[in-house]
């Protein structure tokens, strides 16, 4: 083996692996999206309520929306959370001059959540089902681990590839890691989209914004890390091929 094909093929490795474990962080993390708001320090019933619909186990798309509006939220792809007082009180607590200790409470997406259709007017069932938001949902949180799987199928060819000291069964994996880029840009492009149309529906309340997370960020930088294995896997075995045939056909000449 070309040591230029080698080198390519170690690189490819380098690239793939990183890749993959941003995708595996981002999966596993809560930060796709954050919601800054005012601190909410006082246990006043409304907030009550809101913390108690929030870990319902039947809380609608508008109920644990508005909670993550309110304190402070941060949602991921299995995931949702928000941030409340510590010690709470029945009435406004003195004026103080410290910051006080705050608390995250976690509400993860069952399956039936992740599939659950997505209405027109969020929580109002009668509305009717808005078909994009659904599909862009399901496409969102299914492309990631079908981005993961094909890297990780990749990476038993190029094992294998490296047992048989061949690198012309790394096409393959190169065709992988190109397929689990587009599903990780795709994944990317459908959670972009799904926030926008949910932000036109539940407009964010004053004093609170939006933005993505870190989360997000991993997944946006895999998908080029992805690109760029995929093209030196490519390029390694083609061109080594080729070398090799025309090296052949020379010693046969």
């Amino acid at each position: 083996m070309d040591n230029r094909f080698a080198t390519a093929f170690v690189i490819a490795c380098v690239l793939s692996l990183i890749s993959t474990i941003y995708m595996a962080a981002s999966i596993g993390t809560d930060f796709w999206y954050e919601y800054r708001s005012p601190v909410q320090e006082n246990s006043s019933d409304l907030n009550k309520s809101i913390w108690t619909d929030f870990v319902s186990d039947e809380a609608d798309e508008k109920t644990y929306n508005d909670a993550l509006f309110r304190f402070n939220g941060t949602m991921g792809l299995w995931r949702r959370c928000i941030t409340i007082p510590q010690n709470t009180y029945w009435y406004s607590p003195p004026e103080r001059t410290e910051s006080f200790d705050v608390v995250t409470k976690c509400m993860s997406f069952t399956l039936n959540d992740q599939f659950m259709e997505k209405f027109v007017d969020p929580g109002n069932h009668n509305s009717g089902i808005d078909l994009l938001r659904t599909y862009l949902w399901r496409c969102q949180f299914l492309l990631p681990f079908v981005s993961l799987g094909l890297m990780c199928f990749g990476a038993v060819i190029g094992l294998c590839a490296c047992i048989c000291r061949s690198l012309y069964p790394t096409i393959a994996t190169g065709i992988l890691h190109l397929l689990a880029g587009l599903c990780t840009l795709g994944s990317v492009s459908c959670y972009v989209a799904g926030i926008e149309l949910l932000h036109q529906k539940l407009e964010l309340p004053e004093n609170v914004s939006g933005e993505f997370g870190w989360s997000f960020c991993l997944a946006c930088v895999s998908a080029p890390l992805q690109f760029m294995a995929s093209a030196l896997f490519i390029w390694a075995a083609h061109t080594n091929r080729k070398e090799y045939t025309l090296m052949k056909a020379y010693r046969v000449a």
